[in-house]
């Protein structure tokens, strides 16, 4: 799920070598947090937070796949 939300981040921003994802996972819950360029943020979040609940909702559906929940935090 780290490689899924790393990629679209970086297809996303104008400084892909800033995006940094940190994974923590329990037994039924990860909890993912995208770092990006200080600049870029508004582009990954996008207007009104379309991007970021795109983001969220692509996450939330693989790790239903694998019958855990995910959490995207975006700082």
């Amino acid at each position: 799920m780290k490689e899924i939300v790393e990629v679209i981040a970086k297809s996303l921003v104008d400084h892909p070598e800033a995006v940094v994802v940190d994974e923590t996972q329990d037994d039924q819950e990860i909890i993912l947090k995208l770092h990006v360029a200080e600049d870029d943020m508004g582009k990954v979040i996008g207007k009104q937070g379309r991007i970021a609940k795109a983001l969220r909702s692509v996450v939330k559906a693989a790790a239903t796949k694998e019958n855990k929940r995910a959490t995207v935090e975006i700082g």
